[in-house]
């Protein structure tokens, strides 16, 4: 029997980044994780190990990456496969965190409303910025997530720790993947990711930005499905 497969979804997003993946992958079991309950990231990353199976593959996007690599400090033996997306190893910069305080000062003046709307242009890819669809995705799980939930996950993001100096120790089969117009996580962050973790697989997805499962389903789940064959 295959790995299970753990999705773990960016900042305010639920499973349904994965949604195309989650079809795709239907005959496995597959399980997302929950990153909403804790304001650290080794936290959240402890509290998702409570929950996981014994050994699975490990996919996470954007926040979810970073989470991802915080699993593979502490619970490296259980993963068999490990997939970044669209994310990023680095601590965060001042302006990273004043962007976060700003926006986490509108989710507690009941301005959460605005979030989506403010963060939407830099979700996607270029061309998508008038794609009413994946808008109302992107509305729908922040509405999903919610003002506290998204309070937490920036503080978690604001304190993250700089993954860099542990990616070496990394030996599973690993996939970096990044989409060629994400300009949260640009591709040149990928490329450092992938030049840091030995043996690792890089992929670029073409006409994608940040959210690429959503963006390019497609692409994603064919570049997934031949990473994750055999496991």
């Amino acid at each position: 029997m295959c790995d299970p497969i753990l999705f773990v979804p960016g900042l305010l997003c639920t499973e349904a980044l994965y949604a195309p993946q989650i079809v795709a992958f239907a005959d496995r079991p597959i399980m997302v994780a929950n990153h909403r309950e804790h304001d650290r990231i080794e936290a959240i990353a402890a509290d998702i190990l409570k929950h996981a199976p014994e050994r699975f593959s490990l996919i996470g996007l954007s926040m979810g990456g970073y989470i991802a690599m915080e699993i593979m400090r502490e619970a490296p033996e259980q993963v068999s496969k490990l997939a970044l997306l669209d994310t990023n190893a680095r601590a965060d910069t001042p302006e990273q965190t004043e962007r976060r305080e700003f926006l986490i000062k509108l989710a507690r003046e009941r301005s959460f409303e605005k979030v989506p709307e403010l963060l939407f242009p830099g979700f996607v890819h270029e061309r998508r910025q008038d794609d009413h669809d994946l808008k109302q995705i992107v509305v729908e799980m922040a509405s999903d997530t919610g003002p506290e939930a998204f309070v937490r996950q920036q503080t978690a993001l604001i304190h993250r720790p700089d993954a860099r100096p542990r990616l070496h120790e990394i030996s599973c089969p690993s996939l970096v993947l990044v989409g060629d117009g994400d300009t949260l996580t640009p591709p040149e962050l990928a490329h450092e990711i992938h030049s840091l973790i030995p043996e690792s697989e890089l992929a670029v997805i073409e006409g994608s930005g940040h959210l690429s499962t959503l963006e390019k389903p497609d692409e994603v789940t064919g570049a997934l499905r031949s990473f994750l064959k055999n496991t």
